[in-house]
């Protein structure tokens, strides 16, 4: 299994600066994945019965999305989300990507269980707000994740461009209820994983998933967002941030709603 230190860090950052995005295949070795996976399925169990969150806005108790529905900062209340979020791994390949020391801010676990909508194509700085800069995504594959089950889709080139204003979404394929136009002249590509692979990818990327149309196939994810540590501003929700040694450190809260403003944000990230 390959590790950080086997990386061509140099060819994982030039294609990152050209098309947006990179990917460091198998990353994480099957040991560490179904250290996650479990993690995430014990707490996923727990939940069963439960109160179930409603974030996303979702109501129906037979949607995927209702039963297994993703969770948001399971590194402020559980140790492992937090080590797996720093992970050296990780560290090693932002450090390349960010030219700098970058600090974590932000967690979250995908389920998307079968039959599960995906998430219209969009920009993750309209979110994070940080400045100056921007965002960058970590995508760890838990499961292998191609076309059938919602595999990401990604637009190369997007993140030369600007912020765009979100349009209403089709809330039949996609739980969130914005989408981000793609400009002429470009087109999205699938991203297909395996389980340890993992997708870096700016936050001014145009990216998103189709549904999950197997009957008996999960695509799990863990997700960490980054910035360089000489950021100035962030927005508000994800604050404190985490260091790569897991002190926490803050900034000012960005309270600015991005070049759209506030009136489009219906959609929790």
């Amino acid at each position: 299994m390959i590790t950080s230190s086997e990386i061509d860090l140099q060819e994982l950052k030039e294609t990152f600066d050209r098309d947006g995005f990179s990917v460091a295949r198998g990353l994480f070795s099957p040991e560490e994945v179904a250290e996650i996976r479990e993690a995430f399925d014990e707490i996923d169990r727990k939940q069963q019965g439960a109160v179930r969150p409603q974030d996303d806005g979702i109501t129906d108790p037979n949607d995927p999305l209702y039963l297994h529905p993703r969770i948001v900062h399971p590194h402020r209340s559980n140790d492992l989300a937090r080590r797996y979020m720093i992970h050296p791994k990780l560290a090693v390949c932002l450090r390349a990507i960010v030219g700098d020391e970058p600090v974590a801010t932000q967690s979250m676990y995908y389920f998307k269980a079968p039959g599960a909508r995906g998430q219209a194509m969009h920009q993750d700085n309209m979110y994070l707000l940080v400045e100056p800069g921007s965002c960058l995504g970590a995508w760890v594959a838990i499961d292998r994740a191609d076309r059938e089950n919602g595999c990401m889709m990604l637009v190369p080139g997007s993140h030369r461009g600007n912020l765009l204003c979100p349009e209403k979404a089709d809330t039949t394929i996609s739980f969130t209820p914005t989408a981000t136009r793609i400009p002429k002249g470009l087109k999205p590509v699938e991203m297909p994983m395996e389980p340890g692979d993992t997708l870096f990818f700016h936050g001014g990327v145009i990216h998103g998933s189709g549904p999950n149309r197997t009957k008996d196939r999960f695509r799990r994810s863990f997700i960490g967002h980054y910035a360089s540590g000489s950021l100035d501003k962030i927005s508000k929700f994800y604050l404190p941030m985490v260091r790569m040694d897991g002190t926490e450190c803050e900034v000012p809260a960005n309270l600015d709603g991005g070049p759209c403003g506030h009136d489009w944000q219906g959609a929790v990230h």
